[in-house]
C-alpha cells in the first residue's frame, strides 16, 4: 500500500485545511465541497485527512462498522450481544464517479431471495464510509440517481435497498467530502445545499511557495517513507489536537449573541431555509474547540459565514459562489455589542509561523491565532476566469438597409471602420425567461438527464429482457411466467418457486436522457442592433438555464466577418458558455455556411468521443447568408448535411420588423428541423410549439 501524502506537509491552502480539520472535531458540520482549477491539492488533502482521524471502535465481524457501546439494532449483521469492541482505523472510502447502484448502496442476490427466501446482502461504498469519510472525486460529473441516493443517506443516516420488495436498511452516517473543478459543470442546487462547509482553492502565484510544493512532492515520490517519517512529529500533534478538541466540544458555550449573530448574517446575505443557520453555528462551536476555548466569538462567526455562506446565495446557476465580506463586517458589527470577553492567556504561544515544518516555511501547519488562518490567505486571487474570444471584425456586408441602420443606433467600437462592418461593442444581455421544451425525437440511450426520451436505468417500466451481464432491475413477473412451466421437471414440491439464473428477467425502463445543445450563434452585423442581440442573448441565455437544468453537455460556435470559430467546445459547464456569451462581439458579413460547417465538424467529433449521447443544434440567426460567392446557395448545402445525418434542429429566428423575409423559416426546412420566433421560445407564449423537433422533419420530406 502506497504512503499517503502527511496532512502538515500540504503548503499554503489555510482555508481547505481549516475546513477539513473542522470536520474532524465537528462530523456534524455537514461535509466540505473543495472547488478550484485542477493541480491544487484538492485530492491530496482529502486523502491526508484519514490519517489524522482517531481510531473507530466496531463491532467484531460486524461488516456495517456498529459502535459496540450502541449497536444498531437495524443492523443486517445484528443483533449484536453486549461485549466488548474492537478498534480499526478511520476508513476514507472513495466513490469513483462511472460506480453503479449496486456498488454504492449494496447487492441483493434476487435469485437466492426468490427461491429461498434469503435476503443474501452484499455492502456497497455506504456500508464502508459508515462512520468514516465518502469522498467523490469530481462530485458534479456524477450522474444524477447516485445523486439522489447520497442526498437521501446524508439526510436519513440511513441507506435502503429495496428489489421488488425484498428490503434491506442499515445505518450510513459519513462525512461527506468532494472536489470539483467548476470548468467541468456545476452541482444540482439540492446537493450543494447538502455540504456543511465550500472553499475556493487556487495555485498560488507566489513564487518561493511553488518551489516549496515542487520541492516537497518530489521528495515524497523519491521516498514516501522517509517523507512520511519527517512530518510524523507534526501529524501526531495535529491529531492530538483534534482529540482534544472532540473532548471540549461539549462544553463550548453558544451564547444568544453568538446565535442572533449568525442569525442576521444568514438573513442579511439571503439564504435560503434554515441549513445555514445551523451549520454556522456548529461551525463556529468547532472553530471554538478548535481554539481551545470555550465561548464562541465573533471572529468564528466571521470565519463560520465564509465558510459555510458562499455557496448558499446563489440564485441562480450562473452566479459565482462568493461573499461581501465588507457587507459581513458591517452585520457583525451591527450585532456584536455582548461579545463575550475572550479569556487571558498570558502563556498561550503566539505561534508567528502558520506552518513550521522539517522543510521550511509554508507546510501546512495548523494556523496561528487559534488555528484561523488570514481571511485573504497565502494563494493569490482565483484564477480559470475564461477569457472571452477575441475575433477581428471584417467590413462588409451587413444584411438590408434596415438592418444597417439598427447597426448604426448601437455605436461601433472607438477605432473600427467606418461603414457598419466593424466590430461591436457586446449588448447587455436581456433577462432570461422560461423557455419551451425542445427535445430530441426517438428513443436514445444517453447519460441519464431531463431532455428527451430514452432507454435507462430508472423511470416506468415498459419491458422485460434478458439481463446482458449483471442484473440490475429484476421484472418480477416475467420472471415468474419464464419459470412457471418447469416447476414440475425441476421438482417442484414445496411452496417456494424453483428459479434458475436462466429465468431471470431484466427490466427495461424509460426516462430521460441529457444531450449536447450546440449552439451557432449568428453574431454578424445584421444581428448587431443592440435590442435585437440583447433579446437574441436573452434567448440564449434562457435556453442555457434550460441544459443546466436538463443535465445536458452544451457548445458554442459563433460566425460573423469571414469566418466561425468555436467558442466553447462541448463541456457540462453550461456557466461557462454563459461567461462566453456576455462578453460576444458583433460584425461584419454573414458567413452562415461556415458557421453550419463548423458545428457540423464539432458533432462529427463529438460523435467520436461519446456516441451514446444525441445531439440537438439550435441555429440562432436571422436566417441571413452573405459574403463571398453563392452564400446562400452553400448555406443550404451545409444545411442538408444535419438533415442527411439526422441530427435534430431548430432554428431561433430572430427577424424583426413590419416586413419579414421569412429565411429562417427556409433555412429550418434545410436542416429538416423546425423554426420558432423568439416570442414563441417563452414558455407562457400563446402559440403552441412543437415539443420534439421531428414534426417539421417530416413534412420536410
Amino acid at each position: 500500500m502506497s504512503t499517503p501524502f502527511p496532512f502538515t506537509a500540504v503548503v499554503g491552502q489555510d482555508d481547505l485545511r481549516l475546513a477539513l480539520l473542522l470536520n474532524a472535531v465537528s462530523p456534524a458540520v455537514g461535509g466540505v465541497l473543495v472547488r478550484g482549477e485542477k493541480g491544487t491539492a484538492k485530492s491530496t488533502a482529502v486523502r491526508a485527512l484519514s490519517a489524522l482521524l482517531p481510531e473507530v471502535a466496531v463491532v467484531p465481524g460486524c461488516r456495517f462498522s456498529c459502535d459496540p457501546a450502541a449497536p444498531d439494532p437495524g443492523c443486517p449483521d445484528g443483533p449484536h450481544e453486549p461485549g466488548p469492541g474492537g478498534a480499526r482505523p478511520a476508513r476514507m472510502v472513495e466513490l469513483p464517479v462511472g460506480a453503479s447502484e449496486d456498488r454504492l448502496v449494496g447487492a441483493l442476490d434476487i435469485e437466492r431471495a426468490l427461491a429461498e427466501g434469503v435476503k443474501a446482502f452484499e455492502p456497497g461504498l455506504l456500508a464502508d464510509a459508515h462512520r468514516g469519510i465518502l469522498y467523490v472525486d469530481e462530485v458534479n460529473l456524477l450522474h444524477d440517481h447516485l445523486v439522489d441516493l447520497l442526498l437521501d443517506a446524508a439526510a436519513m443516516g440511513a441507506s435502503y435497498v429495496e428489489r421488488e420488495g425484498v428490503s434491506v436498511r442499515h445505518a450510513a452516517r459519513f462525512l461527506l467530502v468532494g472536489t470539483m473543478n467548476p470548468e467541468e459543470g456545476e452541482l444540482r442546487p439540492q446537493l450543494l445545499d447538502r455540504f456543511g462547509l465550500t472553499v475556493e482553492v487556487a495555485a498560488s502565484r507566489e513564487p518561493d511557495q511553488r518551489v516549496e510544493v515542487v520541492r516537497r512532492r518530489l521528495a515524497h515520490d523519491d521516498d514516501p517513507e522517509g517523507f512520511a517519517a519527517r512530518w510524523r512529529d507534526e501529524e501526531a500533534d495535529v491529531r492530538a489536537r483534534i482529540v482534544a478538541a472532540r473532548e471540549l466540544l461539549p462544553s463550548v458555550v453558544l451564547g444568544d449573541g453568538a446565535l442572533r449573530r449568525i442569525a442576521a448574517t444568514c438573513a442579511a446575505f439571503e439564504v435560503d431555509g434554515m441549513r445555514a443557520d445551523i451549520v454556522m453555528a456548529r461551525t463556529a462551536t468547532a472553530l471554538a474547540a478548535w481554539a481551545g476555548r470555550t465561548d464562541v466569538l465573533a471572529e468564528d462567526v466571521r470565519q463560520a459565514a465564509l465558510l459555510a455562506l458562499p455557496h448558499r446565495r446563489r440564485r441562480n446557476p450562473f452566479d459565482a459562489p462568493g461573499l461581501d465580506e465588507d457587507k459581513l463586517d458591517r452585520t457583525l458589527e451591527e450585532f456584536g455589542d455582548d461579545d463575550p470577553e475572550p479569556d487571558p492567556e498570558p502563556d498561550a504561544d503566539p505561534d508567528p509561523d502558520p506552518d513550521p515544518g522539517p522543510d521550511g516555511p509554508g507546510g501546512g501547519g495548523d494556523g496561528g491565532g487559534g488555528g484561523l488562518p488570514p481571511s485573504d490567505g497565502p494563494d493569490g486571487p482565483d484564477a480559470g476566469t475564461a477569457e472571452a474570444p477575441q475575433n477581428t471584425g471584417d467590413t462588409g456586408d451587413t444584411g438590408d438597409s434596415a438592418d444597417q441602420g439598427e447597426a448604426g443606433e448601437s455605436g461601433a467600437v472607438p477605432g473600427a471602420r467606418p461603414g457598419g462592418g466593424g466590430e461591436q461593442r457586446p449588448a447587455p444581455t436581456a433577462e432570461p425567461f422560461r423557455t419551451k421544451v425542445l427535445s430530441v425525437p426517438g428513443l436514445g440511450e444517453g447519460a441519464a438527464g431531463r431532455r428527451s426520451r430514452a432507454r435507462t436505468e430508472h423511470g416506468r417500466t415498459t419491458g422485460a429482457r434478458r439481463p446482458r451481464g449483471t442484473l440490475t432491475k429484476l421484472h418480477l413477473a416475467a420472471t415468474v411466467r419464464a419459470a412457471a412451466p418447469h416447476q414440475r421437471a425441476r421438482g417442484r414440491d414445496g411452496r417456494g418457486l424453483v428459479v434458475r439464473r436462466d429465468d431471470l428477467r431484466q427490466a427495461t425502463r424509460e426516462g430521460r436522457e441529457g444531450n449536447l445543445v450546440l449552439f451557432v450563434v449568428d453574431a454578424s452585423g445584421s444581428m448587431a442592433a443592440r435590442r435585437r442581440m440583447g433579446a437574441v442573448k436573452g434567448a440564449v441565455l434562457s435556453l442555457l438555464l434550460d441544459a443546466y437544468q436538463r443535465r445536458d453537455k452544451v457548445g458554442l460556435v459563433t460566425f460573423r466577418g469571414g469566418a466561425a470559430e468555436v467558442a466553447l467546445p462541448p463541456t457540462s459547464s453550461v456557466d461557462a458558455a454563459a461567461v462566453r456569451l456576455e462578453s460576444l462581439p458583433t460584425g461584419g458579413r454573414t458567413p452562415l455556411a461556415a458557421g453550419l460547417l463548423r458545428a457540423h465538424e464539432v458533432l462529427r467529433v463529438e460523435r467520436l468521443r461519446d456516441p451514446a449521447r444525441r445531439a440537438l443544434v439550435v441555429v440562432v440567426t436571422d436566417g441571413r447568408a452573405t459574403g463571398g460567392p453563392d452564400p446562400v446557395g452553400l448555406a443550404g448545402r451545409a444545411a442538408r448535411l444535419f438533415a442527411a445525418d439526422g441530427v435534430a434542429s431548430v432554428v431561433v429566428d430572430c427577424e424583426s420588423g413590419p416586413v419579414r423575409l421569412g429565411l429562417a423559416g427556409l433555412l429550418a426546412r434545410e436542416l429538416g428541423g423546425t423554426a420558432v420566433t423568439l416570442e414563441e421560445l417563452r414558455a407562457d407564449a400563446i402559440a403552441g410549439l412543437v415539443k420534439d423537433v421531428r414534426g417539421d422533419s417530416r413534412r420536410a420530406a
